[in-house]
């Protein structure tokens, strides 16, 4: 291979790895935007309320025969 296809190739291969870092920093970002969006939902939700939905069969019997 000459030297000017070499040089396209390995200019090729930088720009790739240039556009897959980018893309990369793009979804931790939106990853971390998400993250932070569930805790401020979580601070505001009730914990009963959550844990009701998770497990609503929790609590609506009482056993009184003892």
């Amino acid at each position: 291979m000459d030297i000017a296809g070499l040089s396209m190739a390995l200019n090729q291969v930088q720009l790739q790895q240039q556009a897959s870092i980018l893309v990369t920093k793009k979804v931790m970002e939106m990853t971390g935007e998400q993250g932070e969006a569930i805790k401020t939902l979580l601070e505001s939700a009730h914990i009963s309320a959550i844990q009701h939905a998770a497990q609503p069969h929790l609590g609506s019997h009482i056993d009184l025969t003892r």
